[in-house]
Order: C-alpha cells, then structure tokens, then sequence
C-alpha cells in the first residue's frame, strides 16, 4: 500500500512559478515509476509528467514542455513538479501518482495504482 500527499498548490499570477511535492510512503519509493495529472473543471484527468523510478528519464506533455520539471528525490521519497511561466490554462487540480509496476514512466493514466488526493493551482490572468 502506498499512501500519497501532495502539497504547494495556490494561487498564482500568469507568469509567475509554483512548486507541487507529493510524498510518498509505504513499498519501495526508488522502485517504482512516478507521474504527474491534472484535471480543470469539465475536463477529463490528463497526463502532465513522468519519471522513470532512478530519475534518470522524464517525459512531458507537449503542453507543459519547456515550462514544466518533474524531478524526484529518492532518499526523501519526494516527487517534485516545477512550474514555470505559468499560464492560466494551467488552472486544475494536479495529483500525483505511483505506478508501483513498472520503473519505466508512462504516460497512461490507467497504469498508475496509487493516487494522491490532489492539490488545487489556480492561475490568475
């Protein structure tokens, strides 16, 4: 059983960055795959960002390429989500996710077991 947290969601200007950390506890946090989703309002989950288990590889959805860096720190089994030159676009609630599988990331939402309760961005025009 893996239990997440997510944390470092708000309120921010268009332009500005935010920082989001999930936290992980129970199983093997360096063995296993990490994502990133976010839903806005009326829309459905959608894929935002992956890392593999080591860290060594991350993939990004075309939409937050450039702007947006996952990364994740296995000794403090944190996964992080850099948000940059935030757009208002970017408002939605954002949850981490473990996909305790595999050590290769995907970016199919069904492949993730274990959620986090979400954390709310809000990006203001």
């Amino acid at each position: 059983q893996v239990q997440l947290v997510e944390s470092g969601g708000g309120l921010v200007q268009a332009g500005g960055s935010l920082r989001l950390s999930c936290a992980a506890s129970g199983g093997t946090f360096s063995s296993y795959a990490m994502g990133w989703f976010r839903q806005a309002p009326g829309k459905e989950r959608e894929f935002v960002s992956a890392i593999s288990a080591s860290g060594r590889r991350s993939y990004y959805a075309d939409s937050v390429k450039g702007r947006f860096t996952i990364s994740r720190d296995n000794a403090k089994n944190t996964v992080y989500l850099q948000m940059n030159s935030v757009k208002p676009e970017d408002t939605a609630v954002y949850y981490c996710a473990a996909d305790i599988r595999r050590l290769v990331a995907t970016a199919d939402l069904n492949e993730y077991d274990y959620w986090g309760q979400g954390t709310q961005v809000t990006v203001s025009s």
